[in-house]
């Protein structure tokens, strides 16, 4: 299993937004997009990962984006050092176990 040492996470009210919060974090941090989840009656959840700075600039970036969009952020954290158990959970949302397997192009 490989081993990051932060884990970000941001809640908010709907897709469009999650989405902004989760272009802005990409593009703010050297960050990789673990994934998504529609948590309950419209809020979703977007993670990512990377180093501890990364994650901390990421999720200050993303909650101020979908603030400068009038919305609501519900919650948002950084968790450094993760226990490695925290993988099953996170595996969970990524976004390589919802897409279909992809063929491969010759």
């Amino acid at each position: 299993m490989n081993r990051y040492e932060a884990i970000g996470a941001i809640e908010t009210f709907g897709l469009v937004f999650v989405l902004e919060a989760a272009d802005a974090m990409c593009k703010a941090a050297d960050v990789e997009l673990v994934g998504y989840e529609n948590v309950a009656s419209g809020y979703i959840s977007v993670i990512v990962k990377g180093d501890i700075a990364a994650c901390n600039t990421a999720v200050e970036t993303g909650v101020k984006a979908v603030n400068d969009m009038g919305a609501e952020v519900y919650s948002s954290m950084v968790i450094a050092s993760p226990h490695q158990d925290l993988e099953k959970i996170i595996s969970r949302y990524s976004l390589t176990e919802l897409l279909p397997p992809q063929e491969e192009v010759i």
